[in-house]
């Protein structure tokens, strides 16, 4: 990505990995198809009420993913083979390390989790064993999700693709047959997304063994190396915590979300999961971006990051409009894939329309932070990340909707939960173009 014109590198690349996003979506979005079409909507409101939890147990995978795709970007712009193998034996090593982490840690704090969130009795137990399947396959998510990464950071997002398109085929066979078949419910859903996993993560492995042009994957190089281990956790904790504090902010709100009963919950969990696909442009580009970056800081052509940053905004805020469109164009057909319950997908488009307006600030967020954290700079999106969820969206969700009460909504009105969320998305862009603009991040590549 340091030659050629930059919207061309940036979009061949980014095109193959909002495939690869949308295929992973799928994951989730079809458990919940399934489980709400064959099990009931109290099943819909178990998976969806189980997501802020584990997207708050495997901070350890994405802020080791994060800093290993940015050091491989680097590394390899600057043509270092031998830091670019250790870096890579020692991205096998931790995520090793964090698994085991997550699958003994993850497994016994689930419960007391939900019920510290207040999730309704009909569906504490369908939640509870949802997560604790997960969490004991947690190390096919992790190697998939940490090498995936690891593959982007050496421009090959092709083969990152493929194996999640195999993976997401074999999840939706394993979801029909598990629930519809054996009648598993719930737990039926959760062991067929961790068995797709694991298979895409024996797949990303099987890839990177053959790149022996590039780098070397030799046993003296799987190792943890102080040197390369410390550079991931530099760069990756401040990742890591990000996904962290949204995901504290998630489960606060999910509390406010869970007092609502479980129409609300339903509701939610179907426009979170239209609202995941509508994110995968911005976010698609933002880790392009990181990429693109990266590669060419480490080659040290910073007027071609600045040029290859106009064009990704003009391409991500054009891809995030037309998305957009189409989901409030054909909102409410989207909403009935998941429900047959007209309440339920009246209740979640009317929520939709209030989340369309911040996809295209959410663009501008996504491009320029990762630019930032491709350049070596992951702290400036940490504290971006951090006063827009913690500082701004929880505590004006809990306002706006206590405002609200009135005779008529005497708990508030619910739907302030999804303004709450649009309207910190807008100061967070805002900050994070000052930033950016401010150029501090130029000084931050990896020595």
């Amino acid at each position: 990505m340091t030659v050629g014109r930059p919207w061309e590198d940036i979009l061949i690349f980014t095109i193959p990995m909002l495939i690869g996003n949308i295929a992973q979506q799928l994951y989730n979005t079809v458990d919940s198809i399934v489980v709400g079409r064959f099990v009931g909507d109290n099943a819909l409101a178990a998976v969806g009420s189980a997501g802020p939890i584990l997207n708050l147990l495997i901070v350890l995978f994405v802020g080791i993913s994060v800093g290993a795709s940015i050091m491989v970007s680097q590394y390899l712009g600057a043509r270092n083979r031998e830091a670019l193998s250790g870096t890579i034996g020692t991205c096998i090593v931790l995520t090793a390390i964090a698994s085991l982490i997550i699958m003994v840690v993850a497994t016994l704090v689930a419960r007391p989790l939900l019920e510290l969130l207040n999730t309704p009795e009909t569906i504490l137990d369908w939640c509870t064993s949802y997560l604790r399947i997960l969490f004991l396959g947690a190390a096919g998510l992790a190697f998939y999700n940490i090498l995936s990464g690891v593959l982007r950071g050496l421009g090959d997002s092709m083969s990152a693709l493929l194996y999640l398109l195999v993976a997401s085929g074999l999840n939706i066979v394993l979801d029909l047959l598990f629930v519809v078949k054996f009648g598993m419910g719930v737990n039926g859903v959760a062991l067929a997304t961790a068995i797709a996993q694991g298979i895409s993560a024996i797949l990303c492995v099987r890839r990177l063994s053959k790149l022996t042009e590039l780098f070397d994957l030799k046993w003296k190089y799987i190792r943890l190396n102080k040197h390369h281990a410390g550079n991931i956790i530099r760069l990756g904790v401040p990742s890591g915590v990000t996904q962290a504090m949204i995901s504290m902010a998630m489960l606060i709100v999910q509390s406010l979300t869970n007092s609502f009963g479980e129409q609300f919950i339903a509701a939610n969990v179907i426009t979170m999961r239209v609202d995941g696909f509508a994110m995968l442009p911005n976010m698609s580009f933002g880790n392009a971006m990181t990429t693109y970056a990266g590669q060419n800081v480490g080659a040290n052509q910073y007027e071609r990051v600045a040029k290859g940053a106009k064009q990704g905004l003009f391409m991500g805020v054009g891809t995030s409009a037309v998305i957009t469109g189409l989901i409030l164009i054909f909102g409410k057909p989207l909403m009935g894939i998941f429900t047959s319950t007209s309440e339920l997908v009246d209740l979640s488009y009317h929520l939709m329309q209030i989340l369309a307006v911040g996809y295209l600030v959410m663009s501008v967020t996504q491009v320029l932070s990762g630019i930032m954290r491709g350049a070596g700079d992951t702290m400036t999106p940490m504290w971006i990340s951090i006063v827009q969820t913690i500082v701004i969206r929880v505590p004006l969700a809990y306002l706006l909707v206590y405002a609200s009460r009135s005779a008529a909504f005497p708990q508030g009105k619910r739907e302030y939960i999804y303004l709450s969320l649009v309207i910190s998305w807008v100061i967070g862009a805002l900050i994070t173009t000052f930033f950016y603009k401010r150029g501090k991040w130029k000084t931050k590549a990896i020595k």
